[in-house]
């Protein structure tokens, strides 16, 4: 895909000239030379590229006695139209099937091919010279003058000889087609055509390029990019959050319910695994781990060894506060088992505020694990396509160019994490015995 770093484009809202979703970008410092190739572009497909001429710095100088002005211009273009028209090989099968999508749609595709020894003066070295697809006029000089008609408009430069084409070609014809145009060359077995991008992607597609969020860096739509990156970091939350609830649940009930010297023992251990840095944990186990159970085992793993304490914390709390409660002493009087007495009675009294909170640290691990793929030290591409933390990596590159690849995946995730968090203030309400019933 040609389209990498492409700004929004819906064509609908486009047409209204609203001066959004419009793939636009701005232009500085074109010259009138540069200005009339976008013009070209759009002469030559029907899109043109130039949305607005934004500003014109006219610039005074001498030659030869003479006062000349010239202009620069800042010019706002559709990104999607720029790229005009593309030169590609491709079989004779993909070649014929163009041609037939071209006959029952009516979309031109195909455009006559231009040969470089038809654009520049008789003599002129093609050494010396950039071929561009989209120079499809005369020019006058090596430095890509336009060559005008009496009219003012750009002479063609296809090419006309017949027996350079590969296939003979009876489709679509463009509107200044005297009918001896030639629309493909041969090419070792294959064919070698000028294709129109915009219309190409269409035909492969089978719908226009609209891309509400724009194009990343690798030209993916970045709405689908950051659905499928939001994907895996809600489940991978959620899973990290529910062993993290099992084992936490566990370890806080024994030191809460026991306490003294079991308390005393598991909370020193606590503190020893609550002071080992989260960045170098998940880095050894990548780097250790990873080739055993895989990437996203060893990221698990290192996200489960520390994420239980602070839910054992808020257990153990818990059942300090319930333990000595009238219901818990007449479950013991009766010959309850302490299992019986902690997940039967005081554990249920307990859940709301540990539900709560689990549901709390959801935002959390979303953010650290955008955090450790943005810094690199994690790659889930291979596995979930991409995260939201690639995202922001791939977007910070491109951001003076193309903010918008960073602007969504950022906005996005803060609603997100906004989200997660009211939703947790919601249960924390909900579960609170003294709000119940307002």
């Amino acid at each position: 895909n040609v389209y990498v770093n492409f700004a929004p484009y819906i064509e609908s809202v486009a047409e209204k000239k609203l001066g959004i979703f419009d793939g636009g970008y701005a232009l500085d410092s074109q010259s009138e030379q540069q200005l009339a190739y976008l013009r070209a572009i759009g002469t030559e497909t029907g899109y043109d590229p130039v949305l607005e001429v934004l500003d014109s710095i006219p610039t005074t100088s001498l030659y030869r006695g003479k006062e000349i002005t010239t202009y620069s211009y800042k010019v706002k273009v559709n990104s999607y139209y720029k790229v005009g028209v593309k030169n590609m090989v491709i079989s004779y099968d993909d070649y014929n099937k163009i041609v037939e999508y071209q006959d029952k749609t009516g979309i031109q595709v195909l455009y006559p091919i231009v040969e470089i020894s038809n654009v520049y003066p008789e003599g002129t070295d093609p050494t010396l010279v950039n071929e561009n697809p989209n120079i499809w006029f005369k020019c006058k000089d090596t430095k890509g003058t336009i060559a005008t008609d009496e009219n003012g408009n750009p002479v063609p430069a296809y090419t006309t000889d017949q027996a350079k084409q590969a296939i003979e070609y009876n489709s679509l014809r463009i509107e200044s087609d005297p009918g001896t145009y030639i629309y493909n060359l041969a090419k070792s077995g294959a064919v070698q055509v000028r294709i129109c991008y915009y219309n190409y992607y269409t035909y492969k597609n089978g719908h226009i390029p609209e891309y509400i969020f724009g194009t990343d860096v690798y030209g993916r739509d970045l709405f689908v990019c950051i659905g499928v990156g939001s994907r895996f970091s809600l489940v991978f939350a959620l899973i990290v959050s529910a062993i993290n609830l099992t084992i936490g649940a566990v370890y806080g009930a024994i030191q809460g319910y026991y306490g003294g010297a079991i308390d005393m023992a598991l909370d020193r251990f606590a503190d020893i695994l609550g002071n080992l840095p989260m960045i170098v944990v998940t880095t050894l186990f990548q780097l250790h781990l990873a080739t055993k159970v895989g990437s996203v085992g060893a990221f698990l793993f290192a996200f489960v060894l520390t994420g239980w304490l602070g839910m054992a914390a808020l257990t153990r709390k818990q059942f300090y506060r319930f333990k000595g409660q009238e219901y818990v002493l007449a479950a013991r009087t009766l010959g309850a088992s302490d299992k019986r007495v902690m997940f039967k009675h005081i554990f249920p009294n307990s859940l709301g505020t540990i539900v709560t909170s689990c549901v709390l640290t959801i935002p959390g691990v979303i953010r650290s694990e955008t955090t450790l793929t943005y810094l690199g030290i994690i790659n889930m591409s291979d596995f979930a396509g991409t995260s939201i933390g690639e995202l922001f990596a791939t977007g910070q590159s491109a951001m003076t160019t193309s903010p918008h690849a960073l602007f969504y995946p950022a906005i996005y995730l803060s609603l997100l994490l906004i989200c997660f968090n009211l939703f947790g203030n919601g249960l924390r309400d909900a579960f609170n015995p003294s709000t119940k019933g307002e």
